[in-house]
């Protein structure tokens, strides 16, 4: 059996450039309207450190139309899930321009006091915002996919009520961040984990479906589309070379197979669709198996909106339920 869960990170870029408007409201408003005339919905990956602090600081007067539409999100059923990236909490607006501080670029890393009060900030900020206090997200996903290492993060995770980690994405590897998900490439589509959320464990605190991937050659990731998001990227405020950056990134993508995601804002049509036509094959050969399928997108990437719906459509056809989190969780309690 095949499920299909969307995901949006809701946010702008990672060094803190662009306007609420253009890279959130817009095209999560057009993406809401899509599922909806579809009759199926997406979770919401809400980066709540950044839109507490532009709230805060008052650097962009969409955020109201914003949390209203976070709002509208709840109220009609989209799965609102926690998405972090901490270097925001410690960041300073001059000049009209966000520094980040990037020490505390990944939340694993972090003593375990400063986990937990991120994590409860945060939690606290969606509170506020969808005027539910004792709302708690059932899912989470790191920033830049960064849950490693795992063990202090997870616990914290587990123990404010988060049940479901979407960060990994099997075969990631990101030396320059310490990010090794190719363990994870043997691994089911989905598993339990504790001390290292790339490795089962059958006691573990949480379950962990991965944005789905399949290993390719390196060439094939460069497509006019992808190629195009890429360049539209901002960076982080490290201060190292962008060359030095470059040729990092050159050495992760230096081996014979590379992770390509079930990106809905990257990919074509015909990617899309290719990906799913094999695991169709699979699910005809063993039917009883359940595959749980994480689609991935971002707002700030999300510019045709025709081959989303021409995907929703795809896998309507092809009877593939599209569902949240919230939805699937309890069959893969059994």
């Amino acid at each position: 059996m095949i499920e299909c869960i969307f995901t949006i990170d809701y946010e702008i870029y990672g060094d803190g450039k662009g306007s609420l408007k253009v890279l959130v409201f817009d095209p999560a408003e057009k993406l809401r309207n899509i599922f909806k005339k579809a009759d199926c919905r997406f979770v919401a990956f809400i980066e709540t450190a950044e839109l507490e602090l532009i709230e805060a600081k008052e650097t962009d007067t969409a955020i109201d139309d914003v949390k209203n539409q976070i709002q509208m999100f709840y109220a009609e059923g989209f799965e609102i899930g926690l998405h972090l990236h901490p270097q925001w909490y410690k960041a300073l607006h001059q000049d009209g321009q966000w520094l980040l501080d990037d020490s505390e670029y990944n939340l694993c890393s972090l003593p375990r006091e400063r986990i937990v009060e991120i994590v409860d900030r945060s939690i606290g900020y969606l509170r506020k915002v969808l005027r539910q206090p004792d709302f708690t997200p059932l899912s989470f996903r790191a920033g830049n996919w960064l849950m490693q290492p795992t063990a202090l993060a997870a616990k914290v995770l587990a123990e404010k009520g988060i049940k479901l980690d979407s960060s990994v994405f099997k075969g990631g590897l990101q030396r320059r961040h310490g990010l090794d998900y190719r363990n994870a490439i043997s691994n089911d589509y989905y598993w339990t984990f504790s001390e290292h959320v790339d490795i089962p464990d059958a006691n573990g605190i949480l379950l962990e479906i991965p944005t789905y991937t399949k290993m390719v050659p390196f060439w094939k990731m460069l497509t006019i589309k992808r190629v195009g998001l890429k360049g539209k990227e901002g960076s982080s405020n490290r201060k190292s070379s962008p060359w030095l950056k470059r040729i990092e990134r050159l050495i992760d993508f230096l081996r014979f197979r590379y992770p390509l995601k079930l990106d809905f804002c990257r990919m074509t049509l015909d990617e899309l669709t290719g990906m799913i036509d094999t695991i169709i094959l699979e699910d005809q050969k063993d039917p009883n198996r359940y595959r749980p399928i994480v689609a991935i997108g971002h707002t700030k990437d999300l510019l045709d909106y025709e081959t989303v719906e021409s995907f929703l459509v795809y896998l309507k056809k092809n009877d593939i339920r599209i569902s949240t989190f919230n939805n699937m969780y309890h069959k893969c309690q059994k």
